[in-house]
């Protein structure tokens, strides 16, 4: 009722009401808005939510010795392990498993997450054979 009146009140001292003015000018904003990048291209989409085109799939990071390339990978925290002053996480994806080395210790099991890092490899020779393991490790 207040608020009516409010309305009422400034339509007899200014003449016009202000708030299609403002209801204008929002719509505006968001047209504006949403007419500067289409959600699908953002990697947005209403079945597998991904947050950016950017994200590389886990089973597309290959175990190469030089590779250090930096790569973004989105998915969920499966184990977690405490190393000297860094943790391990395991991050999984719809594509496959990968360690990832950081400094965060608060991320806890099931949660999703996004991670930006360079690509490692670690070899392990064992008995003739070569059991290295590709891993990321935070930046």
């Amino acid at each position: 009722m207040g608020f009516l009146f409010l309305i009422y009140a400034r339509r007899l001292f200014y003449g016009h009401s202000i708030v299609p003015y403002r209801l204008g000018l929002i719509f505006l904003l968001v047209v504006g808005l949403c007419s500067c990048s289409s959600l699908t291209s953002s990697g947005l989409n209403g079945t597998n939510f991904t947050i950016g085109t950017n994200v590389t799939p886990i089973r597309e990071i290959k175990p190469e010795k030089d590779n250090k390339a930096t790569v973004y990978i989105q998915g969920k925290v499966e184990k977690k392990a405490p190393l000297m002053k860094q943790w391990a996480y395991q991050i999984s994806d719809s594509t496959g498993k990968i360690w990832v080395v950081t400094n965060q210790k608060n991320l806890s099991e099931g949660a999703q997450v996004v991670i930006k890092g360079k690509i490692r490899y670690r070899s392990i020779p064992l008995a003739g054979k070569e059991l290295g393991e590709v891993y990321l490790e935070e930046e």
